[in-house]
């Protein structure tokens, strides 16, 4: 069949779903409410009704009228490319969701690090200027979850680099935070990522693209769609008040005040004062530079959303002053680590590196050995880190990494961190 506009168009169809992890069993229950077909495949099954794609899984999607490819599957795959040649219309839940979204009152929010904050801090500014608001996608459900009730109010979607490049239609308002190195693995290369990182803001239809003011993004404007602002960084200490740490949150802040003020067409002076004004109401977001304790002179602080090098490189400039015991490591996506390791021996205090699983031998294979070891479990590295400290410093985890090398998830890694602390 032609490319579908939006979900209602699979009624009655056969629709293949690739991919059954979280985007894929929202997307299952969804079709079901449309009244599809549905041919559920996946590389690994972990459920009987889900077919293996080398057992008769390819097979199926191939006599499909559409597939939906979850985000997390690379266009290049083996599969993809297969389904293409056979003629079958690949395209994914969220772009099908777009087609019928309330895009007016929709703002999506990407970048390398700080989507997700980005994405919590527009949610509440909304709330506090009394909108009614939901954080949907990477930082919760799919939208197109039927179980969420997103009739009424904003919807704020966290939206990753996997995700843009699939988008045929996108809301009103992008956001952009920041562009580094990630997911090489599934792009490519580094240049692909970025530009597949920027794709949503290219797409035809009408937006204004919010974005952090910062040398890459300036060097990458001819690849940035919509009517573009770059933003400045908040100088009004709000990050601070919102219990935010880091030169980086200020940008992050501007960013939301910006893209609010627009959407509730109000002065940014004007949600920055409301927003002061219930500041001590906002909880910031697990895993992102949390502290978890102060015990016998040495502070624990989980930074475990931190699966970039980006993010931990501003992790450690929060902690220039501080003696610091780096936990890295986790599934080695082939980022560039250079970068993090030049700010490591750029560091004036001391600075330990305990490195584990893949991508954390990687970064220890580019240090200077003696400050540097290499450990099995997050148990060992803990115990080491701490001991590294002498009583008088930072346990930061803040692995440059995502989890999947051992855990489900980076919430299942930063729960076993904060287990292990003595």
């Amino acid at each position: 069949m032609s490319r579908p506009r939006g979900f209602a168009d699979l009624a009655g169809q056969r629709v293949g779903i690739y991919g059954y992890g979280i985007e894929g069993r929202a997307a299952h229950a969804r079709l079901n409410v449309v009244g599809a077909t549905v041919v559920l495949v996946d590389d690994t099954p972990h459920d009987p009704e889900v077919l293996a794609t080398t057992d008769g899984g390819l097979e199926a999607l191939v006599a499909c009228d559409v597939v939906l490819k979850s985000p997390g599957i690379s266009p290049h795959t083996p599969t993809i490319v297969a389904l293409r040649e056979a003629g079958i219309t690949v395209t994914s839940a969220l772009n099908l969701w777009m087609a019928e979204a309330p895009l007016d009152r929709t703002i999506a929010i990407t970048g390398t690090k700080g989507k997700s904050t980005t994405t919590s801090l527009v949610t509440f500014f909304l709330e506090c200027c009394g909108a009614r608001a939901h954080a949907v996608g990477n930082i919760g459900q799919p939208p197109y979850d039927p179980t969420l009730s997103i009739a009424d109010g904003w919807v704020v979607l966290e939206t990753s680099s996997f995700q843009s490049v699939d988008l045929d239609t996108v809301p009103t308002r992008l956001v952009v935070t920041s562009l580094g190195s990630d997911h090489l693995d599934w792009h490519g290369s580094l240049e692909q990522y970025r530009l597949d990182k920027l794709a949503f803001t290219r797409v035809a239809t009408p937006h204004t693209t919010f974005v952090a003011d910062s040398d890459i993004l300036h060097d990458y404007r001819g690849h940035i769609g919509g009517d573009v602002r770059f933003i400045t960084p908040d100088r009004t200490s709000l990050a601070t008040h919102l219990h935010l740490l880091g030169e980086h949150s200020n940008a992050n802040v501007a960013l939301a005040l910006a893209v609010v003020a627009d959407a509730l067409h109000r002065s940014v002076e004007d949600v920055a004062t409301t927003v002061r004004q219930h500041s001590t109401d906002f909880v910031p977001l697990p895993g992102r530079l949390t502290l978890l304790a102060s015990i016998d002179g040495v502070r624990y602080v989980d930074d475990g959303l931190a699966t970039s090098v980006l993010p931990t490189i501003a992790a450690l400039e929060v902690f220039a002053s501080s003696r610091v015991s780096l936990i890295v490591g986790g599934f080695d996506r082939g980022v560039d680590y250079h970068p993090l390791v030049a700010a490591i021996a750029a560091r004036i205090q001391p600075t330990t590196v305990v490195a584990m699983g893949p991508a954390g031998e990687r970064i220890a294979h580019l240090l200077d050995p003696a400050m540097v070891t290499v450990v099995g479990s997050m148990a060992e590295a803990v115990d080491v880190a701490r001991d590294a400290c002498n009583g008088d410093g930072v346990v930061l985890f803040s692995p440059a990494a995502p989890s999947f090398d051992r855990y489900a998830n980076w919430r299942e890694r930063s729960e076993d961190f904060a287990a292990c602390l003595p």
